[in-house]
């Protein structure tokens, strides 16, 4: 996920994170007392901080990891992924897949929208059309172009009626693919593919940009209150299908950027969580948790990246990104910055996805040597004398994990290859614009998997008008592997597919893949079932405080 991109966006010592500001005391829930429909406590808050405002609120705009965190407790698509990894019903109560596994029949189950509305199959088909329709600039389309028709309507090639999306009635929805997907329920539950009520967004075009009545959604949380740059408050959406199993009444969600404000907010108790996808444990609290044992770390996946712009001064040239890829010591930066037992990162899938959890042997890790005489290649190949004569720029979006990361890698590519290195940082969504806008030389960017299968990183680079590309990169090999890649239904063949993408990626140099995350958290001993899954993603529906 992007920018997510996860951007992964945002995360530290595993997910690295940005942007905003205050933090004020507890806000009683004004319901109060017991629920008259299920007899629980309905004064169950859980208290959180993000770090910056989430650029957007609308399931079909969002790319980043701090929108997706609160998308998915406010909406909810036709399926769900638990906290271990399996795709549960969600909207949908029933899914039926013809034998040649190209049609999807989904029933949806009786449920409202916040406002009493019915949730129809013409609201999910509604939502859908909407981030595939080119006018509409949705970075995410791509993750629907499973469905037959959807890229060539979303690349202004073909026409929506010719896309396979069809509402039967209003509890049917039937999707025809191009070919055979065997992650489509997965994509089901990626909030771009979550629903939009239909006559509410058509009546105020701007419904996403406020919290309150006007923003409808359908998940087990509504978004009661949004103070922009501010906080967040959740509140238990009455009129969900499952609002039995939903036990917090309120989650009370501050804007705080400094990683170590919110980690003195969670040991005086202001909040209950600190962790991804939300705000990041510091860096330097991190041996402090491993010491009393109350640091959590699993494995997920997701991929820590510094990207190129191809069309860069310097970074144009094949070798250049070359040596900058080879001389940076990863296993150095886990052992001694961000120290949460990451893995070195050398190919672009991580170890978490099946079939690639051993090593490619694409580079080596800390190879000086051969990134030396990449940079010698390349200085012949740009007409430069001498290596000082190369300046490089490292953006990142304000983090305090950002910026040591960088200064660490600053620091080996000065000593190793004798170029200039400058470090700059912008807030994050003024960051997001600078990269996508290639407007910068290195740029740091994460990946959290948006379902379990290679394809999710791999697919980024297809094109360099790809919205998670951001790097001006294409190569016609590559994208002719990845279309070969969504039309082999042999299991082991799409494998070995997707390895020699990979191959392509780790020869050319878009992408410097540094390591793979692990999730960290802390939590107080009160919070019960907040584990993220292997995606990275917590579902605040199955939380419960226990006090």
């Amino acid at each position: 996920m992007k920018k997510k991109s996860l951007l992964l966006v945002l995360l530290s010592a595993v997910m690295l994170v940005l942007a905003a500001c205050g933090f004020g005391g507890k806000d009683k829930d004004e319901s109060g007392g017991k629920d008259s429909d299920n007899g629980k406590d309905s004064n169950e808050q859980l208290n959180l901080v993000i770090p910056s405002e989430p650029p957007s609120l609308n399931p079909q705009k969002a790319t980043d990891s701090t929108s997706g965190a609160i998308l998915r407790s406010v909406f909810e698509g036709l399926t769900r992924v638990d906290k271990d990894g399996n795709v549960q019903p969600a909207a949908a109560e029933k899914i039926d897949v013809s034998d040649d596994k190209l049609t999807y029949t989904f029933t949806l189950r009786d449920s409202k929208w916040s406002n009493g509305d019915t949730v129809t199959a013409g609201d999910f088909k509604y939502a859908w059309m909407y981030a595939l329709d080119p006018k509409n600039a949705s970075e995410y389309a791509s993750i629907l172009y499973p469905i037959k028709g959807a890229q060539a309507f979303n690349e202004g090639k073909g026409k929506d009626s010719d896309v396979g999306i069809t509402v039967k009635d209003d509890k049917t929805l039937v999707v025809k693919l191009e070919n055979p997907t065997p992650y489509f329920t997965e994509i089901t539950a990626f909030y771009t593919a979550m629903p939009v009520n239909e006559k509410e967004a058509k009546k105020n075009a701007k419904w996403s940009a406020e919290g309150g009545k006007g923003y409808v959604s359908n998940g087990p949380f509504t978004l009661s209150d949004w103070k922009h740059s501010d906080s967040i408050t959740l509140k238990k959406n009455d009129t969900y299908w499952d609002k039995e199993n939903v036990s917090l009444s309120t989650v009370d969600i501050k804007m705080v950027e400094s990683e170590a404000t919110a980690n003195r907010m969670f040991k005086s108790g202001d909040i209950d969580f600190l962790g991804s996808p939300f705000q990041t444990v510091p860096l330097d609290a991190i041996d402090g948790y491993k010491k009393d044992k109350s640091l959590k770390i699993e494995d997920y996946a997701a991929i820590y990246e510094y990207k190129f712009n191809t069309k860069g001064k310097f970074t144009k040239n094949e070798n250049i990104r070359k040596a900058l890829t080879l001389s940076i010591d990863r296993q150095g930066l886990i052992d001694n910055v961000v120290k949460g037992e990451q893995t070195p990162a050398l190919g672009m899938v991580p170890k978490a996805i099946k079939g690639f959890e051993t090593d490619r042997g694409y580079i080596k890790d800390n190879d000086v040597e051969g990134a030396k005489k990449a940079l010698a290649e390349g200085m012949k190949e740009l007409g430069i004398k001498d290596a000082k004569d190369i300046t490089i720029g490292i953006s990142i979006n304000t983090s305090e994990a950002h910026a040591a990361i960088a200064q660490y890698i600053q620091e080996g590519w000065t000593k190793n290859l004798g170029i200039n290195v400058k470090i700059d940082n912008a807030e994050w969504q003024v960051y997001l614009d600078k990269i996508s806008s290639l407007d910068y030389d290195v740029g740091r960017l994460g990946w959290i998997a948006d379902y379990n299968d290679p394809y999710t990183f791999l697919e980024r680079y297809d094109t360099a008008k790809n919205g998670n590309n951001d790097t001006g990169w294409e190569n016609k090999e590559y994208k002719s592997l990845m279309t070969q890649a969504t039309k082999e239904t042999d299991e082991a063949k799409r494998e070995e597919i997707m390895k020699k993408a990979e191959k392509i990626l780790m020869t050319e140099f878009p992408v410097a893949p540094i390591y793979y995350y692990t999730n960290l958290w802390v939590e107080k001993d009160y919070v019960k079932d907040m584990a993220p899954n292997r995606l990275g993603e917590i579902s605040l529906k199955d939380v419960k405080i226990e006090k």
